[in-house]
């Protein structure tokens, strides 16, 4: 119990990580990305394909395949997502999912689809663990990236709060035009935004890479995982996102003592529950709180067809 317990938790890192992204574009540009997934396995063949067909460390080719996914979340928000958002709410959805479509044919083309792993070429990393007391096994790589996690979505808290750019980041996510009439460049904080969002799935698709296998298609699965942390933790909250990331990966971690079956299956109940707890909240709230939700439900017509 207290094994699968920390398998959660290290999991939800990971979780976290590859949702960060999806809730900083959701916060800042209101545009849902469902092509998310698809640039985080873009963002892991790339760096395979660094180090396996130009020799590269994996340091190094993590480096740069971050910086060209930054850029490539730069250049798609400048030249389609802008394009998208002008079109109304139905337009960006059709845009990400021709875009993952897209995507997963291209990779498919120039990657093959072979399953592939970053796990033979980062050594003993890959299967080296610390042994806790009571015979618990704790694998390094997965706290490495459990650490990673945290600093990663810590350092982009202390942008956001304590640098100019973050608060033009959080006046855009609040009123872009409003923040416009105070000196703010909207589509230029959008635009780094979307950067940062699509160098985070990147960073997520080579975590996966690291610990499994992967391959052009499993950008799907992700988005879905993604979407669940970002529901669980609430949609725009980097805080939330990690703890939404953990929740998830708890949960798969325990529903897999049961059976391994009930793993996933586990993972998406929870999700629903949430989803359906927030749903009934905003009802609520609609209706004036919960007391007088209550009231309206349970409040019957007299025969004259008046309230009671």
């Amino acid at each position: 119990m207290l094994d699968s317990l920390i398998q959660g938790i290290l999991l939800g890192g990971y979780y976290a990580v590859l949702a960060a992204g999806l809730s900083l574009m959701f916060g800042v540009v209101r545009f849902i990305n469902l092509a998310h997934g698809d640039m985080a396995m873009l963002g892991a063949l790339s760096a395979l394909w660094l180090v396996q067909s130009l020799g590269l460390g994996v340091p190094l080719a993590i480096v740069i395949t971050l910086l060209g996914m930054a850029a490539l979340g730069w250049l798609m928000q400048r030249f389609i997502f802008e394009r998208a958002l002008a079109g109304g709410f139905l337009v960006p959805i059709l845009t990400t999912i021709g875009l993952g479509a897209a995507l997963q044919n291209g990779m498919f083309a120039v990657f093959g689809s072979n399953t592939k792993s970053l796990g033979a070429h980062i050594g003993s990393l890959s299967w080296a663990s610390w042994q806790l007391p009571g015979g618990i096994y704790v694998g390094q790589l997965p706290v490495y990236m459990f650490v990673t996690a945290v600093l990663v979505l810590g350092a982009l808290h202390l942008t956001l709060t304590r640098t100019a750019f973050g608060r033009a980041l959080r006046a855009t996510s609040s009123d872009a035009e409003a923040a416009s009439l105070c000196g703010v460049d909207p589509r230029r904080v959008q635009r780094g935004a979307a950067a940062i969002a699509v160098a985070l799935a990147g960073l997520a698709g080579i975590f996966l890479a690291m610990r499994a296998q992967v391959t052009p298609f499993s950008g799907p699965i992700m988005l879905i995982f993604a979407f669940e942390a970002v529901v669980i933790g609430g949609i725009g909250s980097l805080r939330g996102t990690l703890i939404g990331g953990i929740i998830l990966g708890v949960v798969q971690s325990l529903g897999a003592l049961l059976s391994p079956q009930i793993s996933i299956l586990a993972g998406h109940l929870v999700f629903l529950a949430v989803l359906g707890w927030r749903l009934s909240q905003l009802a609520a709230a609609e209706r004036g709180g919960w007391r007088l939700a209550l009231r309206a439900l349970t409040h019957k017509p007299d025969v004259t067809g008046r309230k009671a």
